[in-house]
């Protein structure tokens, strides 16, 4: 049985350039193009009392995104609004004047015309670009690595895009997508990944992943606490996670809680470019064969390895088992807790919580980190059961068991 392994954030901090990003300004823009969509709700925040005291914790909260749009994960909020800052920037208007009526009318093929909006993907990330494309009568086009899920072929395909599972991993689709749209006429590479001369797109996707932190946080205001202690937030490429950070960091900016960052540890890039410890990113290749398949990818967004080595407290690699466990904890909580179904790629957060609070293997993590009963942790489940199958293989069928179910 794999430990989880991790690092405390030492890598000297760079001039933070690429914060400002994730300004509460402009996830403020993003928030507000939302509301004017009427699919658009605020996502719930899953309260776990029950799970907090089992766990030694003040207070446990999650995040709950299957229910965003009605695409079972958060990825939309990115791809939108990506889409719309694109059409924006097309049309010489500002991203205030890009209303879903605009862009659900004939107006906007005449100032517009149609693109070709490329992109790669597990699964989350394509679905909502294909479901964005469809919405606004534009053209998508998703590669997925190999091994994806049938389920999630067939979700994007459904949203109208043409969809190829490659015998490639993540990464190499990425790079056969930006191939595909530089020899396309209106061809748009629509990457929640940045590289060299890459970089503009991917904010704008950082920036709509904002509105969940924003949702998050006016919910806890609700509840009458201020701010998380502890956000525990998952990576694949970064670009989520540093959109949170980012934005935590920005609005918190004299006591911010802490960062802990999670990676699959089959394709932990981040985390291997913390124990370098000089500031300059890994990379992981290969299959990166794991049940977190919305968290495998190798090569690192260069915006957010730039504000998560600045804000990031911790990172951690993270075994299969540990995100199953907590598929199965969130699907059977404590008395009086809501359920929430969470996928693979969801539910690593709670695997981690559990693990830190209860195994003292953790132990030293868990002190350095600082969680106790004076902890109000929040965790994002970022995805529902978009591989259903694979789903109820885990959390009824037992698959990836812990040390205790063996």
């Amino acid at each position: 049985m794999e430990n989880i392994k991790w690092v405390l954030n030492k890598m000297p901090k760079s001039a933070d350039e690429h914060l400002s990003i994730m300004s509460p300004d402009n996830v403020d823009k993003a928030r507000a193009f939302f509301a004017g969509f009427p699919q658009y709700a605020v996502t719930p925040l899953a309260k776990l009392d029950g799970m907090a005291a089992r766990l030694g914790l003040g207070d446990l909260f999650v995040k709950d995104e299957s229910y965003r749009f009605g695409l079972n994960a958060f990825k939309v909020l990115g791809g939108a609004f990506a889409i719309a800052r694109y059409i924006a920037s097309e049309t010489g208007r500002d991203i205030g004047e890009i209303t879903y009526d605009y862009l659900t009318s004939d107006q906007l093929y005449e100032d517009f015309g149609q693109a070709t909006f490329y992109t790669a993907t597990d699964g989350n990330h394509g679905r909502g670009v294909a479901w964005a494309a469809q919405q606004l009568g534009q053209k998508a086009v998703v590669h997925m690595p190999k091994g994806s899920a049938k389920m999630r072929f067939d979700n994007i395909a459904k949203e109208g895009a043409e969809v190829t599972i490659e015998e490639m991993n993540y990464d190499d689709c990425v790079r056969l997508a930006a191939a595909e749209a530089a020899r396309t006429e209106h061809g748009v590479v629509m990457q929640d990944t940045a590289w060299e001369g890459y970089e503009l797109i991917p904010s704008w996707i950082m920036q709509g992943y904002g509105c969940m932190a924003q949702e998050a946080i006016q919910q806890l205001r609700a509840l009458e606490i201020n701010r998380p202690t502890h956000v525990f937030v998952q990576a694949g490429v970064g670009c989520m996670a540093s959109a949170v950070v980012g934005y935590y960091a920005n609005l918190f900016p004299s006591h911010p809680p802490k960062f802990i960052v999670m990676e699959a540890e089959a394709a932990a890039c981040l985390y291997k470019g913390a124990c370098q410890g000089d500031g300059s990113p890994a990379i992981v290749g290969g299959d990166l064969s794991t049940i977190m398949a919305g968290l495998a990818c190798g090569e690192p967004n260069t915006l957010s390895w730039d504000i998560l080595r600045n804000h990031a407290d911790a990172f951690l690699a993270i075994p299969d088992w540990v995100s199953a466990r907590g598929m199965r904890m969130l699907a059977a909580p404590m008395r009086g807790d809501p359920a929430v179904v969470s996928g693979e790629s969801g539910a690593v957060g709670m695997g981690v919580v559990d693990a830190l609070m209860t195994d003292p293997t953790c132990g030293a993590l868990k002190e350095a980190l600082g969680l106790d009963k004076n902890s109000s942790v929040l965790l994002f489940s970022t995805e529902g059961d978009t591989d259903p199958e694979n789903y109820r293989r885990i959390v009824w069928g037992g698959a990836y068991p812990t040390v205790e179910a063996q």
